[in-house]
């Protein structure tokens, strides 16, 4: 066969030139309804949100009709929404929704088919769950007149049994999401060195090669130099490695075969789609600063080929990082935060807050956040005393022949100290609330070398 002496090269479609906008919110924790309100600062977002070409939304929340039996984590909400309020979502204009994240095995393996079954019937485009760990760490795909887009989802913090599990030939998986685990290191100086020994050594923590061990100590023999301390849960391990050196200090690394098989899913992706998204569930510890971990991980991400890295999980905003041209959000906060409205709670959990079998959820409610006084009372504790957990924005993030353009930061009001039954909803934040998350916002990304330039009620970053 001859070649052609014609000229091929042409633009043919729209998505050649290379340019999108997405727009990005970052937690959902929903259980009502959102298509009913019509408050003026509130469909000013929808229709932000619906201007983009693609558009995203992290879901932390299960969906499902109390099918399967709940999870004995005591501690957090075991998350439930009613499944006809994804619709509710789509209304609002996201298409796109991650769903790795530490409440997805809330209700089990079956709370985890159940949300994929329902918002695969729904039509959205979801990714971080699975009947096993390939599902659970595949892209899912969204076609848009910009190009396609690949969306992936992970999650750092989970209980280890809610991890999917691969399947074998002669073995099914385990339905579960993408779990990618992480681990601690200390190093220590001699004399803690040696004060950890003996204690360990008392407690029965640590064990000479050879030695018969308790059984559940599943940890390597200790060393002159090295120890490794039992009964610690440390993610990836069971047992904490301490490590003799001349100073003090701490360092937490990914567990490298779980980065390097997500890492796999993403280079597959940027070969596939034209535009790839990797959203990272990180609810690890709470504060401004991501972990060493996290870092480290999403740095990787996007040398792998993300264009954009989404993080959440600390129920707060972080800072933005520009990474190799491509933004790192190192936290999105919460976007829709209705935890404090889930129609059930497990008698375990009604334990947990020293309730009995006859409570009701408003008293659950109100003895997790500590309600004082006259009914309804005021909260004392948790996020219901904490502006920040209430506070977040929506992003649209433009780009223009495939490089990042700018990123606009429309801050959002989620409805701190409002009742129960009318928090957590978000609106375009306005006057000081606006002003308070846009400096935030540029006091976090200073430090990653990104600047926020505040507008009024809007931040940019421009490049």
């Amino acid at each position: 066969m001859h070649a052609s002496p014609r000229d091929y090269h042409r633009t043919l479609y729209a998505s050649e030139n290379n340019d999108i906008d997405f727009a990005l919110a970052g937690e959902a924790l929903i259980s009502q309804g959102l298509s009913m309100y019509t408050e003026p600062r509130y469909l000013e977002l929808v229709n932000l949100i619906r201007g983009a070409d693609a558009r995203y939304v992290h879901l932390e929340m299960l969906f499902h009709d109390y099918e399967h039996a709940p999870t004995d984590k005591r501690v957090g909400t075991h998350m439930r929404c009613d499944p006809k309020y994804i619709a509710d979502l789509q209304w609002m204009g996201f298409q796109m929704m991650s769903t790795a994240h530490n409440h997805s095995i809330d209700f089990g393996e079956g709370g985890v088919m159940k949300t994929v079954e329902h918002l695969s019937r729904a039509g959205v485009t979801h990714a971080g769950m699975g009947r096993n760990l390939a599902q659970a760490r595949a892209p899912a795909y969204l076609e848009t007149a910009k190009g396609r887009v690949a969306l992936l989802s992970g999650t750092t913090s989970l209980f280890a049994w809610g991890r999917a599990g691969d399947q074998r030939r002669d073995m099914i998986g385990r339905p579960g999401a993408n779990y990618l685990r992480h681990y601690l290191e200390w190093t220590v100086d001699k004399p803690m060195f040696e004060q950890l020994r003996a204690i360990g050594a008392t407690l029965g923590w640590t064990h000479q090669a050879g030695a018969h061990r308790p059984m559940g100590h599943n940890s390597p023999p200790d060393t002159a130099t090295t120890l490794h301390l039992t009964g610690y849960d440390n993610c990836a391990f069971k047992y904490l490695k301490v490590i003799l050196g001349d100073k003090i200090e701490k360092r937490w690394y990914p567990y490298q075969p779980d980065l390097d098989g997500f890492l796999e899913r993403i280079r597959d992706a940027r070969r596939m789609a034209q535009w790839v998204v990797v959203a990272m569930h990180n609810q690890d510890w709470p504060g401004d600063t991501p972990p060493e971990h996290a870092i480290t991980m999403y740095h990787a991400m996007i040398d792998a080929g993300a264009d954009i890295l989404v993080g959440t999980g600390p129920h707060q905003d972080r800072g933005i990082e520009i990474y190799k041209g491509r933004p790192v959000f190192y936290g999105l906060g919460d976007f829709i935060l209705q935890n404090d409205s889930v129609l059930l709670t497990p008698q375990d959990a009604y334990e947990y807050q020293g309730l009995g079998w006859n409570g009701t959820p408003a008293d659950f409610y109100d003895t997790r956040a500590g309600y004082q006084g006259d009914s309804p009372g005021k909260p004392s504790k948790g996020q219901s005393v904490t502006p920040h957990n209430w506070q977040s924005g929506m992003h649209r993030v433009r780009f223009e022949g495939g490089k990042l353009k700018e990123i606009r930061i429309y801050p959002v009001d989620v409805g701190y100290g409002k009742p129960r039954w009318q928090q957590g909803r978000p609106m375009l934040a306005e006057g000081e609330v606006a002003a308070e998350i846009l400096e935030r916002y540029q006091r976090l990304s200073k430090p990653m070398g990104t600047h926020v330039q505040i507008d009024g009620n809007m931040g940019y970053v421009r490049l």
